[in-house]
């Protein structure tokens, strides 16, 4: 399952290929993203985290792409994809929607 993001005006919208799920959320408007997804390219793993992400309709997540940072290379290479909120608090894969939801409490 290949999931795409797209971002129109503040907005986060997953598409999901072969579901018909679709969601959006916002962006606050002072503090940034919510949520941060550290993820590489070619994932499948990656898509796999951004479907239930899409499912358990996480506000204002990021996408941050760890493959051409080095330091982010070293913490997340090995680990992604990895959801972590703004307090610094970090879920490691894998994760389902009822993981995500207990972890967001």
């Amino acid at each position: 399952m290949i999931a795409k993001l797209r971002v129109s005006d503040g907005a986060l919208f997953y598409a999901v290929a072969g579901a018909s799920l679709e969601c959006g959320a916002t962006f606050p408007k002072a503090g940034g993203p919510v949520f941060t997804l550290f993820q590489r390219d070619d994932c499948h793993l990656c898509d796999q985290a951004l479907a239930v992400l899409a499912q358990a309709r996480v506000p204002g997540l990021e996408s941050v792409f760890v493959d051409d940072d080095a330091a982010l290379e070293a913490r997340y290479g090995l680990r992604v994809p990895v959801l972590r909120d703004a307090q610094g608090r970090e879920l490691d894969w894998p994760f389902d929607v009822a993981a995500v939801d207990a972890w967001r409490r």
